[in-house]
């Protein structure tokens, strides 16, 4: 029996919507004043209140009226995040703040280029622009086309529920244009197939994208049907295909044609004849040497392994993670045209399953940290300033050792990393790495924490079942030791997970521990070794000025309650809340504590953004500053960084490494810690949590002892005895970070 099957239960009427909400998370509702339309908690454009569920109440039913209003919120962004009226809106807004407008024809171009180069949120907006152009000029061709578009970037993006909702409407309007529209539509459907698994389905998209195929598109295609046919068994069918595709080797495509042919080799169990295709495959010189390089070897790994020679298997893969560390792609496009998705952390999985087979959990310990850094590099590569230092920004993997000195008596790092059929964890202490192989597969710890998530932002009081039974799972096994602190490396779904309401018969996982998040070991201990004891100094800023329905005046009266408890501080609301503001003031701060809104892009993480207050009063809207300006800001004197708005800690998952916003951003840019949260926060609960925090950071405990000491006295609250209230915090990064009396 699967283990995660104890605790999924049946889906709900209404799941489908909180499926999103804590799978996908796509909480981000295109420009500011769109996304906040709608009243919310903290974060979400709330008319002044950050509303709290009654989870006293018994929840007989899954009613819309059930729900927690955090929870109805946050669903109603997520359906309305990215459909046509919110898009069509923002297209409206861009257009308008245009200098120069552009044809619609061109906008869709602009859309296309984005996508091909991983700017997806960029090739969204191109495309609303087209939307728009379409509609007041009345063009259906063009309306399909802007479609199609919406459907790539989304498909490319990885939101496949938004990319097959727009390919259908492409369809459907796209009759005129077979080849601009309906080609790529149906191809995208047939992706969207196969990276769900459904091998079937995405033949029959591939193959309605075929019969109106451009004679430049069609080599695509039919290396898409090659690619379906050996994953449905049909290694006669796929060979048949292959031979059609033969004129691409003198292309730029000849690498990847070669990798394909060696995967068909392999289906036709002729593991010697593929091991000689990826062999071939393998180039030697050009800017995308290294990548084709990482992909023969992990192809001749997968060969060597048909042969059954481990030995070679596993130099070989090593041999692809050293190519992988001198990638200078940060975007493929052309894995997501064949639907081939290959994904570098595909070839970390590989490696770590196969050296835990062989016992080595050290060695498959410091390649799960190696390729928590690759993943950050293949998202942020190339979209930055030129003056980001990749050095400083990839952080160094450390070695097991340097690990282990670094950490004290009674502390332990607590690191996992999920495979599609198990999970590995490690517990690393200052006396030794111990390894452990957990039998939950990725997709249903996917859904375990979905559920759990869930009944937490609804109030439930199933989540205390669901945190007893997650706690068997990932905790029990481990062997921890009484009241050690923890620092949590998390992996996959897994970054969504309170770990802190986690429970068994001793209690709550805060009660028997205290907690720390953490990227990577390594990233851990490079920021414990920042600062680590600091002076009382606040800046803080709180309910920025934009617009009525924006007002967070309980996040006002938090910024000034907790300004008393510092020697010195300063303290910016309403309108002074601006960009200028916060550049010129936050750098000065020890501690910098932001309460206002925020918005995490599941689409684009570098377009995650902190809603400030335009310079010009009165505001039409607000001033977002986005991830990516983070990285651009000199915090070498702020030490921690509060970001008191809803769901500052979600984001984009890439595999391999943290979920991608804020976090690595406020990291680079100079804090060693962060304290951000992971749902809607009510008011009061929140005015407790961040008034008990500072009160023990600043009379001197470290900020794990500090942020525990504020979840329990929460917890102690009868009021807020439910996880919705206290559990919403995590302190990520410097543990040890502590204030000077």
């Amino acid at each position: 029996m699967k283990p995660i099957e104890r605790i999924a239960p049946a889906r709900i009427a209404a799941g489908d919507a909180a499926r999103r909400l804590c799978t996908a998370l796509a909480l981000l509702a295109a420009l500011g004043a769109l996304a906040l339309a709608a009243p919310g908690a903290r974060g979400q454009g709330t008319p002044g209140v950050r509303t709290a569920p009654n989870v006293q109440k018994p929840q007989g039913t899954q009613s819309d009226e059930a729900l927690t209003p955090a929870a109805r919120q946050a669903e109603a962004r997520v359906r309305d995040a990215e459909t046509i009226a919110t898009l069509s809106q923002e297209g409206r807004l861009l257009l308008a703040r245009d200098q120069v407008k552009l044809d619609g024809y061109a906008y869709c171009s602009m859309s296309v280029a984005a996508a091909e180069r991983g700017d997806f949120r960029e090739s969204i907006e191109a495309a609303s622009r087209a939307l728009v152009v379409a509609r007041q000029t009345e063009n259906a061709n063009l309306a399909a086309l802007s479609r199609r578009d919406l459907a790539i970037a989304y498909s490319y993006a990885g939101d496949l529920d938004d990319a097959e909702r727009y390919a259908k409407e492409a369809i459907a309007q796209g009759e005129k244009n077979p080849q601009q529209v309906l080609a790529p539509a149906h191809k995208v459907l047939g992706d969207i197939a196969a990276r769900r698994g459904d091998a079937a389905g995405a033949l029959t998209e591939y193959r309605a994208a075929l019969a109106t195929a451009s004679p430049r598109y069609k080599p695509m295609v039919l290396l898409s049907i090659t690619n379906a046919q050996i994953a449905t068994g049909d290694a006669a069918g796929a060979r048949a295909t292959f031979e059609q595709t033969s004129n691409v080797q003198e292309t730029l495509l000849a690498p990847l044609y070669k990798r394909i042919e060696g995967n068909l080799l392999l289906a036709e169990n002729q593991p010697r004849a593929a091991l000689d295709a990826f062999t071939a495959s393998a180039t030697k010189g050009g800017t995308d040497a290294s990548y084709d390089n990482l992909w023969a070897h992990e192809g001749m790994g997968r060969a060597y392994l048909a042969l059954g020679e481990r030995q070679k298997a596993r130099e070989a893969w090593l041999t692809a993670l050293d190519d992988s560390e001198t990638i200078r792609a940060r975007f493929r496009s052309d894995e997501f045209k064949t639907g081939l998705f290959s994904d570098t952390q595909t070839v970390f999985e590989e490696t770590i399953a196969l050296v835990v087979e062989d016992g080595d959990y050290a060695l498959a310990w410091t390649l799960s940290e190696k390729s928590r850094s690759r993943a950050l590099l293949d998202v942020v590569r190339n979209r930055l300033a030129t003056n980001v230092d990749e050095t400083q920004l990839n952080g160094r993997a450390l070695s097991l050792d340097d690990v282990k000195s670094a950490l004290a008596p009674g502390e332990a790092i607590v690191e996992y990393h999920g495979l599609p059929d198990r999970m590995i964890a490690w517990v690393v202490r200052r006396d030794g790495i111990q390894g452990f192989t957990l039998p939950i597969p990725r997709k249903e710890m996917t859904l375990a924490v979905s559920d759990f998530r869930t009944s937490i932002i609804r109030g439930r009081p199933q989540a205390l079942t669901y945190g007893a039974k997650l706690d068997a799972l990932l905790i029990q096994p481990l062997g921890l030791r009484a009241n050690e602190r923890l620092v949590v490396v998390p992996n996959g779904a897994l970054h969504y997970m309170p770990f802190q309401a986690l429970r068994n018969a001793q209690g709550f996982l805060i009660q028997r521990h205290a907690l720390a998040l953490a990227p990577s070991a390594s990233i851990a201990v490079q920021l414990v070794r920042r600062q680590q004891r600091i002076a009382s100094n606040l800046v803080a800023f709180g309910n920025p000025r934009i617009a009525p329905e924006f007002d967070l005046p309980g996040a006002e009266a938090e910024v000034r309650a907790i300004g008393p408890l510092f020697a010195q501080r300063e303290t910016f609301v309403q309108g002074d809340v601006t960009r200028k503001t916060f550049s010129d003031n936050a750098p000065a701060g020890r501690i910098v504590h932001v309460a206002t809104h925020a918005q995490a892009d599941t689409i684009d993480p570098l377009h995650s953004r902190v809603l400030l207050a335009p310079a010009k009063q009165p505001a039409d809207g607000p001033d977002p500053m986005l991830a990516q300006d983070i990285y651009n800001l000199k915090f070498d004197s702020v030490a921690l960084v509060t970001l008191s708005a809803c769901e500052t800690a979600l984001g984009r998952i890439e595999r391999g490494d943290e979920i991608m916003g804020f976090t690595r951003a406020f990291f680079y840019a100079g804090a060693s810690a962060l304290l951000v949260s992971m749902w809607p926060v009510a008011d009061e609960s929140t005015a407790l949590t961040m008034r008990t925090f500072y009160g023990s950071l600043t009379k001197g405990a470290e900020a794990i002892d500090a942020m525990r000491d504020a979840q329990l006295a929460v917890l102690a609250d009868k009021r807020f005895a439910h996880p919705f209230y206290w559990a919403p915090f995590d302190l990520m990064g410097n543990w040890r970070l502590s204030v000077a009396r």
